[in-house]
Parts: structure tokens; C-alpha cells; sequence
């Protein structure tokens, strides 16, 4: 039996690592993963890349760490014990004194910075200010952007994830065991299917305050449904293979069969079609925020900025770089699930 384990363990790694020499000699697969996770990398650091907060501040002979720390504003010869507003003009020219410095991020505004010191009418035009303009409330479309990349790319990791582990288990429960368990799963997944998730969510979003882990939770009740019936399918595929067969005649459990030989060669549909219900699942708060079902105007993000655009319809700055970030995230991601697709396609050699 050891050996028999041993031999399954080592075909299997070759075969991923055969998967991954094939994904990686798709270079525009391979380049546009890289590029992604690049970009998601620079956005989980969004607060050093766009923020109304110097790193570091020296004044008067003495440091300061805004990022870390708040500051009242009497610290740099302010007159009001309030939170410091780096961004007044008062407090830059004493900044700017002999001896004193600051250092600022490349973009100096966070996502819900106003600029009021804007010289012109939000929703402003790109400047030197303001590199892409600002929305209809004065806040920085640069910053809104890179802080709403981060929302919708961790919103749909984190549904993905949830949503797949439970198709994955649900959808394998009912093909590894069929019987009266893939009957029973069947008829619960046709009504849960047929329930009206749209209608679900208006009514949650009224009794609710909006949020993402609201949200996170009603979608990942529905978005199982699909992955389901594919997991479903591999398991009643494999579980009939002589090579589970005789595993089964060996004594090994249940659960050591799953986790040996049916789970490992039934993940290829699982693993090409995640970048995209990424892509699904970005597309989706994209649409409620753009409907006002999201996560509210609080939270910087894609449909938001959207909605924006549709009501600003003389600000084009506001849609068309909304719009070129969409795009650019759904590009990668198709790229990326083309790729794994061909790489896992059990044809390929």
C-alpha cells in the first residue's frame, strides 16, 4: 500500500508540474499573471502609494510619523487641537520653512480625501492637483481608483474562495456517495437555484447596513450553485476508475480516498474556471454598487464610480478611466483562465 501511495504521489506532481511548464510557455497567460498579481500587491499597499499623510515629518528638530500616528494640528503651529489637514495651505507653508521637511506619497490624496482647495468646481478635470480629476464631491479619482481596485480584487479572492470550497464539498459529497445523498443535494440545489438572489439582496440591503461581509455571505449562499454540479460531475467520473476501485478494496476510508485519488484529478474544471468567477464576482459588485445595492458610497469602489460617470456625463474623465480599470482587470483575468484552461486540458501533452 506504501508504494502504491507513493507512486500515485509522484504522478501526480508530475502532472501539475507538467501543467505548469505548459501555463508557463503561454507567455501572455504567464505575463498577465504576473502583471496581476503585481497590481494587486501595489494595491494591498494602497495607503503608501495614495494618502493625505506624509510618511515622515520633520519639524522644528523633531520627527513625526503621520501614517501611524494623528497629529493635531497645534503640533505644526496650528491654532485648532483638530486632526492635522496636510493638505491646507497653512500647514504646507510651515512645512516648507527652513529645516522642516515631509515626505508624501507619490499621489497625495487618500480615497475620501476632499480637496477643497481645488481650483476648480467638482467635479474637476485632470491637472497637476489632481492627476485624473476628481468625482462630483472633490475627491481624488487617482486614489478612489487604486483603493476601489483593492475592493473589488479582495472581494473576489475572498468569494472565490468561499464559494468554491463549498461547491467543491457539496458538489463531492453528492457524486463521490450518490444514492440518496445526490438525490437529496439535487432537489435542495434546483430550489435554492430557483430563489430570486437579486430580490434577496434588495431586501437584505434595507434591514442591513451595507457592507462587504454582508455581501461576501448573501453571494457566497448562491454562488456554490455552479461549481456544484461541475465537482459533481468529476466525482460520479472518478469514483468508478479501477484506481479507486482498488483502493476501496484495500481498506483505505472514505475520506483518504477523497483526499488521495479523487479530489486531486477531479480539480482541473475547479482550478480553470477561478480566474473567471473572479472575473463573475468583480462584475457583480461592480453592479450593485453601480445600482446602489453595494457596499454604499463610503467604501471606494468600481460601480460607485461608475454611477458617478452616469451622472456626470460631461466629466469623462470619471467613466473612461473607471472604465479602462474594469477592462484592464477583466482582460488579465480571461487571459489568465484561457491559460489555465489549455494548461490543464487533459488532452494536452
Amino acid at each position: 500500500m506504501n508504494n502504491h501511495t507513493s507512486s500515485t504521489a509522484m504522478a501526480e506532481q508530475g502532472y501539475w508540474a507538467r501543467a505548469w511548464a505548459r501555463f508557463k510557455a503561454q507567455r501572455r497567460a504567464y505575463l498577465c499573471l504576473w502583471l496581476f498579481a503585481a497590481l494587486l500587491l501595489l494595491s494591498l499597499g494602497a495607503e503608501l502609494l495614495s494618502n493625505d499623510k506624509p510618511y515622515l515629518v520633520r519639524y522644528q528638530g523633531q520627527w513625526y510619523a503621520p501614517l501611524l500616528q494623528d497629529y493635531p494640528e497645534t503640533t505644526f503651529g496650528g491654532d485648532f487641537p483638530t486632526p492635522t489637514d496636510y493638505l491646507d495651505p497653512f500647514i504646507q507653508q510651515q512645512l516648507q520653512q527652513s529645516g522642516n521637511w515631509a515626505l508624501f506619497p507619490p499621489n497625495r490624496y487618500g480615497a475620501d480625501t476632499l480637496n477643497y482647495f481645488a481650483s476648480a468646481p467638482n467635479p474637476a478635470p485632470p491637472s497637476s492637483e489632481n492627476w485624473l480629476g476628481t468625482d462630483d464631491k472633490g475627491r481624488d479619482l487617482l486614489a478612489r481608483l487604486i483603493y476601489g481596485f483593492r475592493t473589488s480584487a479582495l472581494f473576489a479572492l475572498a468569494l472565490t474562495l468561499t464559494g468554491s470550497l463549498l461547491g467543491v464539498f457539496i458538489g463531492g459529497l453528492q457524486g463521490y456517495f450518490g444514492g440518496r445523498i445526490d438525490l437529496f443535494g439535487q432537489r435542495v440545489s434546483e430550489i435554492w437555484a430557483s430563489l430570486p438572489e437579486l430580490y434577496l439582496l434588495i431586501i437584505f440591503s434595507a434591514i442591513f447596513e451595507p457592507s462587504l461581509t454582508l455581501l461576501l455571505i448573501l453571494m457566497t449562499l448562491f454562488g456554490w450553485l455552479g461549481l456544484a454540479d461541475y465537482t459533481r460531475a468529476e466525482f460520479l467520473r472518478t469514483r468508478s476508475q479501477d484506481y479507486v476501485l482498488a483502493a476501496r478494496a484495500m481498506g483505505l476510508s472514505h475520506w483518504q480516498i477523497i483526499r488521495r485519488h479523487v479530489l486531486p484529478n477531479s480539480l482541473t474544471p475547479v482550478l480553470a474556471f477561478l480566474p473567471f468567477r473572479m472575473g463573475a464576482a468583480i462584475l457583480a459588485l461592480t453592479s450593485l454598487d453601480f445600482l446602489g445595492l453595494g457596499v454604499g458610497q463610503q467604501t471606494a469602489s468600481l460601480g460607485e464610480l461608475l454611477a458617478q460617470g452616469k451622472a456626470n456625463l460631461d466629466a469623462w474623465w470619471i467613466s473612461l478611466s473607471t472604465f479602462a480599470v474594469l477592462l484592464t482587470l477583466m482582460l488579465l483575468l480571461v487571459m489568465i483562465g484561457e491559460g489555465l484552461r489549455a494548461a490543464l486540458d487533459p488532452r494536452a501533452k
